[in-house]
């Protein structure tokens, strides 16, 4: 049984103020809110396009944050031993991104 909570967060426009493929100024706010969050014992998966050095870069970045992830680019180790395989979807309960968006009809 699983006894905490999935975050899924998007690295660039939304953990760092970045202008692909540089690095830029972090979002302090949700950087702390993180921290405290794995800090209850959830868990962390960076979940970006990035790849090759501009992932390595990334990842480099958020430790200098202190923020550190369970996963990259990937699902946790207990959900795949959970489901007996690793999807290419992400389980998680939530998704941040700087690009995510309701569709209108959902939202009037």
């Amino acid at each position: 049984m699983i006894d905490y909570e999935i975050i899924a967060v998007d690295f660039d426009g939304t953990l760092c103020y970045s202008d692909w493929p540089a690095l830029g100024e972090p979002n302090i706010d949700l950087i702390e809110f993180l921290k405290k969050w794995r800090a209850k014992g959830n868990k962390l998966i960076l979940w970006t396009c990035r790849a090759g050095e501009a992932l390595e870069k990334a990842i480099d970045w958020c430790h200098e944050q202190e923020l550190t992830f369970d996963a990259v680019n990937d699902n946790i180790p207990e959900i795949v031993q959970l489901y007996g395989n690793n999807s290419r979807k992400i389980t998680c309960d939530y998704y941040i991104d700087d690009r995510a968006r309701l569709p209108q009809e959902v939202c009037m």
